[in-house]
C-alpha cells in the first residue's frame, strides 16, 4: 500500500497546492494496482492525474462535505461523462449522509454528476467495513462542525505483502475519542494541523494544532505522522515543531507528490 498527496491545503487550496486529496493505491495477488482516492477537494483533479487516469479509480470515499474536501467532485463527473472515449459507468463513492444533495449542489444540478449515471453513492455507517480490492475502509466519526469522519486504511505493506499495514486519516476534527480510535497502532497517522496553539484556542471543535496531532499520535503510538491541511496563512514550520513537542516519532509535512510506501 502506498500514499500519494495530491492536493494539501487546508480551507482553501493555496498557491503550490490544490486542497485535500489522497491518492492510496496497493495491488492485489494478481498484480492488479487498485486505486482509491481520500477526498478531492478545490483543484484536486488537475495534480490527480500526473500519478494515473482518473477515469481508472476505483472509488472515492469523502471525509466529509466541505468544499475543500468534496468540490472537484464536480468536474470529476463532467471528465467521466464527457470524455471522448465515452461515458463510463458509476463510479463508487463513499460518504457521510447528504453526499448525493452535495454533489448536486456543486454541480448546480449537471446530470454528469448529481444522478447515479456517474457516482453510485455509498453512505457511510460507523463500525462497518467496506473493500475496496485489497484494501479496507474504516469510516470513524470525529468532531467537526458538520457530519465528518477520519478513514482506517488497511491493505497489504508495499515491501512484504503478507503484512498487513495501516493508514489513518483524520479529515478535518478536533481532539476527539474518535481521533484516538484513528490514531491507535497506525502505520502512519495522517492528520490535518490547520490551528496554531496561541491563536486559535478560543477555537474548538473544528480543527488541529500541530500539537493536539502529535499528541494524538503519541496517545495512539502511531509509528509516523504526517501533517496534512495547513492553511497558506500558517507557517509550516509552526505546525512541525507544535508536533514535534508532543510526539518523539517521525513528523513529516504534507507536500504535493508526496509518497510514502507503507
Amino acid at each position: 500500500m502506498r500514499l500519494v498527496v495530491v492536493g494539501c491545503a487546508g480551507s482553501f487550496p493555496g498557491p503550490d497546492s490544490a486542497a485535500s486529496s489522497y491518492l492510496v493505491q496497493a495491488d492485489d495477488a494478481d498484480g492488479r494496482t487498485w486505486s482509491v482516492v481520500l477526498d478531492l477537494g478545490n483543484g484536486a483533479l488537475g495534480p490527480l492525474q500526473r500519478y494515473g487516469d482518473p477515469a481508472a479509480l476505483d472509488a472515492v470515499a469523502l471525509s466529509h462535505l466541505h468544499a475543500d474536501h468534496v468540490a472537484d467532485m464536480a468536474v470529476l463527473g463532467v471528465l467521466r461523462r464527457y470524455r471522448p472515449a465515452g461515458a463510463l459507468p458509476p463510479l463508487r463513492v463513499l460518504g457521510p449522509v447528504g453526499t448525493v444533495d452535495r454533489l448536486a449542489q456543486l454541480s448546480g444540478k449537471d446530470p454528469a454528476t448529481h444522478t447515479g449515471e456517474q457516482f453510485a453513492v455509498e453512505t457511510w455507517e460507523p463500525g462497518r467495513t467496506v473493500t475496496v480490492g485489497p484494501l479496507t475502509l474504516e469510516p470513524v466519526p470525529v468532531v467537526h462542525p458538520i457530519p465528518a469522519f477520519g478513514v482506517r486504511v488497511t491493505g497489504p505493506s508495499e515491501d512484504d505483502p503478507a503484512r498487513t499495514v495501516t493508514l489513518a486519516y483524520s479529515g478535518d476534527t478536533d481532539s476527539c475519542p474518535g481521533l484516538d480510535a484513528l490514531a491507535a497502532d497506525a502505520d502512519l497517522l495522517l492528520a490535518e494541523a490547520a490551528y496554531v496553539e496561541g491563536r486559535d484556542d478560543h477555537l474548538r471543535g473544528v480543527h488541529l494544532t500541530g500539537r493536539r496531532a502529535g499528541e494524538a499520535a503519541a496517545r495512539g503510538r502511531s509509528r509516523r505522522l504526517v501533517l496534512t491541511h495547513v492553511p497558506a496563512w500558517n507557517d509550516p514550520a509552526v505546525a512541525l515543531a507544535e508536533a514535534r513537542t508532543a510526539y518523539d516519532g517521525d513528523v513529516t509535512l504534507a507536500h504535493p507528490g508526496l509518497t510514502i510506501p507503507l
